[in-house]
């Protein structure tokens, strides 16, 4: 059963998503709360097939837009006014606490009460931050969250200065400075200087101000991973083998199996597939299937 949700944050903001509830058990207390990536949205074929397998487990899928849905697009508050502040160009990855918080409340709400919070690609750096947030503040939410499902965790700095050159990727650091000194910091960035448009504000948090978003350091060989560390659910991690690192995909997985202590760490890799697990979502369904069966064994036991 396919139903159109739309709920309210904690900052005026108005989100909607798609509940998929299982048609076998209609009263199940158990959802996947799916977030997305950078310019995406909850329509994409893998959210339909994700949706299906967790449904066929008895298990509820709620994917919805977030408010850096898209490229560009309109933020609408409940009380009826819009401002061009969403969408990836434009949006402060920081406010995705607020998405995350009223996707959980909506569904607290509706009457579930085991979270699992699923996110692909940026969707699992708003996942981490918001978890560690909510640690922090010792709130309340936590304890409906299960597990954390992280679908292409991307290590952002070093993917762009890869891309980039550190030479360009400086001088593009420096070109978004500037564009703040002079208040002009809405204003889009050169087209070569990331995959999509993308305004100097948006740019400054993912390459300057982000100490609390910049945890995924594949290739800093000290660093302690504390913020994934600090989850203490059931951790599932897993990339497509053509996926966006920069690293040989097993020694990336041998390297974070060492780093990362969760005592139910769950990671791999999909074989023969990319950042989007194109052509082996089903396989990516199931393996998620099976990763929050057996933490309802274990919680049964």
């Amino acid at each position: 059963m396919l139903e159109k949700i739309y709920f309210d944050l904690e900052d005026k903001l108005e989100l909607v998503g798609l509940l998929q509830r299982p048609d076998t058990i209609l009263n199940t207390d158990e959802v996947v709360i799916s977030i997305h990536g950078m310019q995406s949205n909850c329509f994409k074929k893998r959210e339909d097939i994700l949706a299906k397998k967790v449904n066929e487990a008895g298990i509820a899928y709620f994917a919805f837009n977030n408010r850096g849905t898209e490229i560009m697009c309109y933020t609408k508050k409940i009380d009826g006014t819009k401002t061009l502040n969403g969408g990836c160009a434009y949006e402060d990855v920081l406010d995705s606490y607020y998405d995350i918080k009223g996707a959980i409340n909506k569904m607290l709400e509706l009457g579930f009460t085991k979270i699992h919070l699923q996110g692909h690609s940026l969707g699992c750096t708003k996942i981490v931050y918001t978890y560690n947030r909510l640690k922090a503040e010792n709130n309340e939410l936590l304890k409906s969250i299960k597990s954390v499902i992280l679908l292409s965790l991307v290590d952002l700095v070093d993917l762009q200065k890869y891309d980039l050159g550190t030479e360009k990727y400086n001088e593009m650091l420096k070109l978004a400075i500037e564009k703040e000194k002079n208040g002009e910091e809405m204003d889009l960035m050169p087209r070569d200087s990331f995959d999509h448009p993308i305004s100097a504000k948006s740019y400054l948090r993912y390459y300057r101000d982000n100490k609390e978003i910049d945890f995924a350091k594949f290739s800093d060989k000290e660093y302690d991973f504390k913020e994934l560390n600090n989850i203490d659910v059931p951790l599932f991690l897993r990339w497509g083998e053509k996926d966006l690192v920069i690293q040989n995909i097993n020694e990336l997985i041998q390297f974070l199996k060492e780093k990362i202590k969760n005592k139910n760490l769950d990671i791999d890799y999909i074989r023969s597939t990319d950042h989007g697990y194109t052509g082996k979502e089903y396989i990516l369904g199931e393996e998620i299937v099976d990763f929050i069966n057996k933490i309802n064994v274990h919680t049964r036991i």
